[in-house]
């Protein structure tokens, strides 16, 4: 039975993780709908996975029930965007005024510290190798800042926020490197990251969740940004969710279209 219950678990896992993939990708787009039997074949899972995965993927906002039953992929507006950053930025803010009034050990100061050090290092570069090694950068960065608040609940909390495309911290940040005027974003977040650093170290809680609120709104500005560009926007993960047209099935024509 042990067995059975395993096997069961890692299959709907396996069909969780990979269904998300798929969708995040853009394989789907806002307005596909989500038929059970296919997704069971292209998976390589049995019905029960698929179908708990579904629900899943809809308890985390990627998909929405249909009356009748089903799934469609869910699309995104500029507004839900810029509310589930909005959120981040509060979750974030409360985790550095955490940080800061509950006392950061200077082990993670050092961390902090020596991540900010390699950012440094790329945050000038125009190369696209150095947004790359941004990326990983500034998610060590977020990682450790959660971590310092010492609270479970808000992490659940924030891990929910951030399921969703574009919500991340690190959403938007391929896009600065085509982008000139994204690139100076860059340089203003690390030296956001520097003041969050010594407001923490000095346990100044509101100095630290205010800068951390702002932080967060860099990723709205490289959002308004992008979609002044919109083959830049492909560079995002998610970028087929983003609903440019009331009609959904303008984006899945578009999206069907041979090139040239």
């Amino acid at each position: 039975m042990a067995a059975t219950n395993d096997t069961r678990t890692s299959q709907t896992t396996r069909a969780l993780l990979g269904l998300r993939e798929l969708i995040i990708s853009g394989e789907f787009g806002y307005g596909d709908r989500m038929s059970e039997l296919p997704l069971v074949g292209r998976l390589g899972v049995s019905r029960t996975p698929v179908r708990l995965a579904l629900a899943a993927l809809e308890h985390e906002g990627l998909l929405r029930a249909l009356p009748g039953g089903g799934y469609v992929v869910r699309e995104f507006s500029q507004a839900d965007i810029i509310d589930a950053t909005e959120l981040r930025g509060v979750l974030e803010g409360t985790a550095a005024r955490f940080a800061a009034e509950r006392g950061a050990s200077r082990r993670d100061i050092r961390a902090l510290r020596a991540v900010e050090d390699e950012i440094a290092e790329v945050v000038h570069a125009a190369d696209y190798e150095s947004f790359e090694r941004y990326v990983g950068l500034n998610d060590r960065f977020h990682a450790r800042l959660v971590a310092m608040a010492s609270s479970p609940q808000l992490a659940r909390a924030l891990e929910g926020i951030t399921a969703l495309p574009f919500a991340s911290a690190s959403a938007f940040v391929m896009t600065e490197a085509e982008l000139p005027a994204s690139r100076e974003i860059l340089v203003i977040a690390h030296s956001q990251h520097l003041g969050l650093i010594e407001a923490i170290e000095q346990g100044h809680g509101s100095r630290a969740e205010a800068l951390a609120r702002e932080h967060a709104r860099l990723a709205i500005a490289n959002l308004t940004i992008a979609l002044r560009h919109r083959g830049v926007l492909e560079t995002v993960r998610g970028h087929s969710l983003i609903a440019f047209s009331a009609d959904p099935g303008a984006r899945r024509r578009a999206r069907a279209r041979p090139n040239g």
